[in-house]
């Protein structure tokens, strides 16, 4: 595959990861799919939904490098060498979102939901170490310390799908974009290798 065909698949490959993390980021503020615990300031948000991790960085910060990516494989001002040269520049900004959505994603995780205690009228984020038996355990691969939340209704398996979703995908970000700097690297030394009658392979 010549590096113009590659980053035009890179550029198109972004987009529907790009829907996702936005996706899943918004849903993030519907905690236990209802609209009530976002009514209050955000008051019921966990601070990693805050930080927009899949809206900003896997989403805003991707969707300008994919745009850019994918023209470097079309036909026009952007299918040359400088058009490639660029494209690393785009790539390693989509790096750095993804990366950011990464590690929002990951701290989401680990600190879990901001829900209500049983049988108490507590509010609070259990697994983050505001209560004292969840210090030294961690709740993703005990379902038994889920129940502890009572609202929102499955918080902590609704938090746990989301984010593992931004953070598989953020992951796959990476990849294509550090993909995209190394074919960014050879479209820039040899040309993107789009070819129309009566002009050369490489441009």
């Amino acid at each position: 595959m010549c590096t113009g065909k590659c980053a035009k698949f890179i550029g198109a490959s972004l987009y529907p990861l790009i829907l996702a993390n936005v996706i899943c980021n918004v849903l993030l503020f519907f905690p236990g799919w209802s609209m009530e615990y976002i009514k209050n300031s955000g008051e019921y948000i966990t601070s990693e939904v805050l930080y927009l991790g899949g809206l900003i960085g896997g989403g805003v910060l991707i969707l300008i490098p994919a745009i850019h990516i994918q023209a470097t494989g079309r036909k026009g001002c952007c299918a040359n060498r400088c058009g490639m040269f660029l494209s690393i520049a785009f790539a390693a900004v989509g790096v750095a979102g993804s990366l950011y959505s990464s590690v929002v994603a990951v701290l989401g995780l680990v600190h879990g939901p901001y829900c209500l205690i049983s049988g108490t009228q507590n509010w609070t984020s259990p697994f983050r170490g505001e209560l004292e038996q969840f210090n030294n355990e961690s709740y993703l691969f005990n379902k038994e310390l889920w129940s502890i939340c009572s609202e929102p209704k499955g918080v902590v398996e609704f938090n746990i799908t989301l984010f593992s979703i931004i953070l598989a995908v953020s992951l796959i970000q990476i990849v294509l974009c550090l993909t995209q700097m190394i074919n960014g690297l050879f479209g820039c030394l040899c040309g993107t290798c789009r070819k129309d009658k009566g002009e050369p392979a490489y441009k």
